[in-house]
């Protein structure tokens, strides 16, 4: 809850990854607040409010993941939303000349992208939410300690670089300052 309301205002991109991985996190405690606080809430140095507030933190994500049916897997709508903002943000960008080096960035990082969708078989995701899966896909494979191939690394590395730049502008957006004419931003 800490985490994620810092990173939700710093770097959206971060936020999304840590929010799916809070998710999982739910998941693989089965949803159940008790394992939960023992696994991870008792795990922070916490005072008494900061730990009520926590646990009424998973609660709710908890009660979130049931009543929209992702308890097993999926996304929940919040998390949804923010790819929707992201991919909204992204087709202006591409419709903005001013905007011609994310542009660019974005066709470096297409060919991967097609690659990814078309391994996703019969529904793939939308780009960007295939770029997110991707870097998702890649924390997953550190954190089980598996080798990534050199073709994999610089994939990631590119779609990483694309979403390091869309995240910069969609803070930008958020604080009202990447079309604001008095805050004009060159890239």
């Amino acid at each position: 809850m800490i985490i994620a309301s810092q990173k939700r205002k710093e770097n959206i991109a971060e936020y999304l990854i840590y929010m799916w991985q809070i998710e999982d996190i739910i998941r693989a405690n089965n949803l159940d607040i008790e394992r939960i606080k023992e696994n991870v809430i008792d795990r922070f140095n916490l005072d008494d409010n900061q730990q009520r507030e926590m646990i009424e933190w998973y609660e709710s994500l908890i009660d979130m993941m049931r009543r929209e049916d992702v308890a097993k897997n999926g996304h929940l709508q919040i998390n949804k939303n923010i790819i929707i903002q992201l991919t909204q943000l992204h087709h202006t960008l591409l419709a903005d000349a001013r905007f011609a080096e994310y542009s660019a960035e974005f066709y470096k990082t297409l060919p991967f992208i097609v690659e990814l969708r078309a391994k996703a078989g019969e529904n793939p995701a939308g780009e960007i939410e295939t770029c997110f899966n991707a870097l998702y896909g890649m924390l997953m494979m550190r954190l089980q300690a598996k080798e990534v191939t050199e073709a994999t690394g610089k994939a990631i590395a590119q779609i990483s670089r694309f979403v390091a730049i869309l995240a910069h502008y969609f803070k930008l957006d958020d604080e009202d300052r990447l079309f604001n004419p008095d805050n004009e931003q060159k890239q």
